[in-house]
């Protein structure tokens, strides 16, 4: 049951103290890089506030204005809320420290870097804690707009190729979403989540809007087939940006789809679970291939970001079985860990880029002298890749296969190790590079210390949250963002 919040202040500051930061710096651009650090830290302590908070009374929410659903706003936060909050809160410290040295102060990059960035953790964030389905669109809506931004900050052709793809797409997911708000709103009379999940009963309705929205959001979330804008835009973009995009913007798509679907569209979703499910497959196995093909080193890392969000998209069908709690886990556990190995291996697979001056694998043999800090940041994010103990994306994906043998699906069973097994060849294939003898001298350019540490830091976090598993379980049994039906009922 949900609380009215002890201390409403921290649910404004997690969202105003990244947008003050973004005001700040768009209109003190010479201090880009303070301010976005100050946003930071100040962001940090109030998401570690809020969950203090949520830890300690439970899910909560506030009414701005004291106006109540369904004439207010609504702000709502929960276990699975402050777990997607304080992912983005390290990812985000790691992304700002880099940033401030990858970027040059003069550059137009490095002056438009940090508004659009502190804007887009402002809409995510607000994401996160929005109780009603049309501010969670434009939440959505700013994000995309922010990602796009960032993915030109390159100026080079592809960039520019990319984010144009990325912006159609953005918005053709967002109208498909929108439609599906009109249609709930029109049936039901509110955009409020929980009275949504209290009126919201089997209908042509709510069948119609549980397509639209899902097609959306599966849009924005990249999963195959409609993943084609995501390689592009992912590997065009600078390493920070790349880092943001795969580890947070693709989840929060995802965040906003897990929370639809077992508050509202859980209901009339016994056919589109097993296909979410099938598509998630095909996720899994075309994007490790197409990894595996690639001769460039971000576009391998930006397929393995397809084939990774696969393996989310499979707690839909089981979460419509005996094991929902099991696979809900494993999902939810996965999102973190994903986000932070796959933070940390864009950022090292930008410092592998500038220290070799091209990021072309084949000729990237013998290059660990260039940067060995950041190969050791690839191999260990690899590691929790790939699903090895005792990372957390090893529990993740230990979840996972026990929801499925344990609900009789051993088909998923089966693509989480065909997985497993493709995403070690294709990480493997690029740390042995690092042993390989090299004749060709690699060009001589020292990297800043803290975009070397800032990458192993993610990475060994990635590490260490293994560790740290059954902590994050319990914080994601805090005011459970869904009532599952029974089995029998939901299938």
């Amino acid at each position: 049951m949900e609380a009215l919040a002890p201390s409403s202040s921290w649910f404004v500051w997690v969202v105003f103290s990244p947008l003050i930061g973004a005001v700040a710096a768009f209109l003190l651009p010479r201090y880009g890089a303070t301010v976005g650090l100050s946003a930071a830290l100040a962001t940090i302590g109030s998401v570690i506030a809020l969950l203090r908070h949520i830890i300690e009374f439970g899910a909560q929410r506030y009414d701005l204005g004291g106006w109540h659903a369904p004439l207010g706003i609504g702000l709502y936060a929960d276990g699975f809320s402050a777990a997607m909050l304080l992912t983005g809160a390290m990812v985000g410290l790691g992304v700002t420290i880099y940033a401030t040295a990858y970027f040059r102060r003069n550059t137009p990059a490095g002056r438009f870097f940090w508004p659009l960035w502190l804007l887009l953790w402002t809409a995510m964030n607000a994401l996160f804690v929005a109780a009603d389905i049309f501010n969670l669109y434009v939440t959505l809506e700013l994000l995309s707009l922010a990602a796009v931004a960032l993915v030109v900050l390159s100026g080079n052709a592809d960039a520019l190729a990319g984010a144009m793809r990325y912006l159609l797409v953005g918005l053709l997911g967002s109208l498909s979403y929108l439609l599906g708000v009109a249609l709930l709103y029109g049936a039901y009379g509110t955009l409020d989540l929980s009275l949504l999940g209290e009126r919201a009963a089997p209908s042509i309705a709510l069948w119609a809007a549980t397509g639209l929205m899902t097609a959306g959001l599966a849009l924005k979330s990249a999963l195959f087939p409609l993943h084609f804008w995501l390689p592009s835009a992912h590997s065009a973009a600078p390493a920070p940006v790349s880092a943001l995009l795969s580890a947070l913007v693709v989840k929060a798509s995802f965040y906003l789809l897990a929370r639809l679907w077992f508050e509202i569209l859980v209901i009339d979703a016994s056919a589109i679970g097993p296909l979410l499910g099938v598509l998630g497959v095909a996720a899994i196995l075309w994007g490790s291939l197409q990894a595996l093909r690639q001769t460039r080193l971000k576009l391998l890392i930006a397929y393995s970001t397809v084939a990774q969000l696969g393996y989310l998209f499979l707690a839909f069908p089981l979460t419509l079985t005996a094991a929902a709690q099991t696979a809900w886990n494993g999902a939810a556990l996965f999102i973190v860990s994903h986000a932070l190995a796959k933070a940390a291996i864009f950022l090292a697979a930008g410092n592998i880029q500038r220290a070799a001056g091209h990021d072309r694998i084949t000729d990237l043999s013998g290059a660990q002298h260039a940067a060995p800090l950041s190969w050791i940041a690839f191999s260990v994010a690899g590691v929790s890749i790939i699903g090895l103990p005792p990372t957390a994306g090893f529990s993740a994906k230990w979840l996972l296969l026990q929801a499925s043998i344990d609900s009789g699906q051993w088909w998923w069973a089966a693509a989480i190790l065909l997985g497993g097994l493709l995403a070690a060849a294709y990480i493997f294939r690029i740390v042995a590079l690092a042993f390989a003898p090299c004749d060709a001298k690699n060009p001589d350019t020292k990297l800043p210390q803290r975009m070397s540490w800032t990458a192993l830091s993610l990475a060994v976090g990635a590490l260490a949250m293994g560790f740290a598993t059954l902590n994050l379980l319990d914080l994601l049994s805090i005011g459970a963002p869904f009532d599952l039906p029974a089995p029998e009922a939901a299938l």
